[in-house]
């Protein structure tokens, strides 16, 4: 037990140094004038989503609680909940790294120009009740819904690491989020075409691709949550995805360093909930095409939705992560070199459904929020930037 102890905690650790490459990924996009508050949102969202999730989320997505003395919480009890030296306490700071990358997802969508107090109630909204609620559904069983799909089509919905539950949630929920928010006061003239606002800095937005890559490992091999259960097969999956969404990225993207940065991670979300299961060969496709998706989506996005989503959210972690959960159903058969267990049926229905329930919850949440407290800066704000509107300094004080 000792050992899966410390192996969940490394997990965790490597999910938790994650978020430090959404904070990076985004400090590197957006303009020099919001990178302070790029870092203030993913480290304030990571610990509200912490409390919340100790307090409301955690009992949502599987009915325990932890009001109870530290010698039940430890193990040392022999509590049928609590396992020994602390198992399900590290387990649950793996999961509450899961839970924080909805807010840390969502934040890239609505970068300069969001308030921060919203944001913040969002959060608290979001990992409390939205996401652990279908967390629960997928990942614990909860109401039924896996009985049923297996039942009516001879396998559950498989989503291993979270391609659905985790990123095309936090996808669509910021698509609906975008979309209330509408875009930047300068982001498109009159005439509807976009006013380009280029990236503050590639090597940041760079070393945030490496550290979510890195981290990404954690994500993936790790959410076995112990060493009987953990596969070198998820490892080399998940590398081969990364690889392939880069390439086709490249490819399709025109050697542009953000599409190649971004097509890294498009090829990881995609591969998430199959990654137990694919071929090395089918990751390595699912991953290629998930590169190919995150290049015109975002494309298709900005240009001609005309929807400002800043780091292109909704396309990466959205569409790339519904094409990752259909995948299964099709990389995942035992015909196509997958391990089997799997059905396409299964699979369409929980990752539409998972994506249908994002955006409508998304909708709900900061719909509620604009109608009571608003959630734009000005334009003045957004003028001179968030750092200075909102944290009043910004990313070079002795320069300013």
């Amino acid at each position: 037990m000792g050992a899966d102890v410390f192996f969940v905690l490394m997990g965790a650790i490597l999910v938790f140094a994650m978020h430090g490459g959404f904070a990076f990924l985004e400090v590197g996009t957006v303009q020099h004038k919001n990178q302070v508050n790029a870092l203030v949102k993913i480290l304030v969202d990571f610990a509200i989503s912490t409390i919340v999730y100790f307090f409301i989320g955690y009992a949502v997505a599987y009915g325990v609680t932890f009001f109870v003395n530290a010698k039940i919480l430890s193990g040392t009890a022999g509590d049928a909940v609590f396992a020994p030296q602390g198992f399900a306490l590290v387990k649950f700071f793996f999961l509450t790294t899961f839970a924080a990358a909805i807010p840390a997802i969502v934040s890239g969508g609505i970068a300069e120009r969001m308030k921060f107090l919203p944001q913040c109630l969002a959060t608290v909204m979001l990992v409390g009740l939205v996401y652990p609620f279908f967390e629960g559904i997928v990942w614990n069983s909860n109401y039924g819904f896996q009985g049923w799909l297996e039942a009516s089509f001879g396998a559950g919905f498989h989503d291993f690491a979270g391609s659905i539950v985790v990123h095309a949630v936090g996808g669509w929920i910021a698509l609906a989020a975008v979309l209330l928010l509408g875009p930047r006061y300068n982001r498109y003239k009159a005439d509807g075409s976009q006013r380009g606002i280029p990236p503050s800095s590639i090597p940041w937005l760079a070393l945030g691709s490496w550290m979510l890559c890195v981290g990404w490992f954690g994500f993936n091999v790790m959410s076995a949550q112990s060493l009987e259960g953990v596969t070198g097969l998820v490892a080399i999956n998940s590398l081969m995805a990364m690889v392939g969404g880069i390439l086709t990225a490249l490819i399709v993207g025109r050697n542009d360093p953000g599409f190649v940065h971004n097509g890294a991670l498009a090829g990881l979300v995609a591969v998430c909930a199959g990654s137990d299961v694919f071929h090395p060969i089918g990751a390595l496709a699912v991953g290629g095409i998930a590169g190919v998706i995150f290049v015109y989506g975002f494309s298709w996005c900005q240009n001609k939705l005309k929807v400002d989503d800043v780091l292109g959210v909704w396309p990466l972690h959205g569409l790339c992560g519904l094409w990752g959960g259909v995948a299964v159903g099709i990389f995942g058969l035992e015909s196509l070199g997958g391990l089997g267990g799997v059905s396409l049926a299964s699979q369409l229905v929980g990752s539409i459904l998972g994506a249908g329930y994002a955006v409508i919850a998304g909708a709900i949440v900061y719909g509620i929020l604009r109608s009571i407290i608003g959630l734009r800066m000005s334009d003045e704000d957004q003028h001179i930037g968030a750092d200075l509107a909102i944290h009043k300094i910004g990313a070079n004080p002795e320069r300013q």
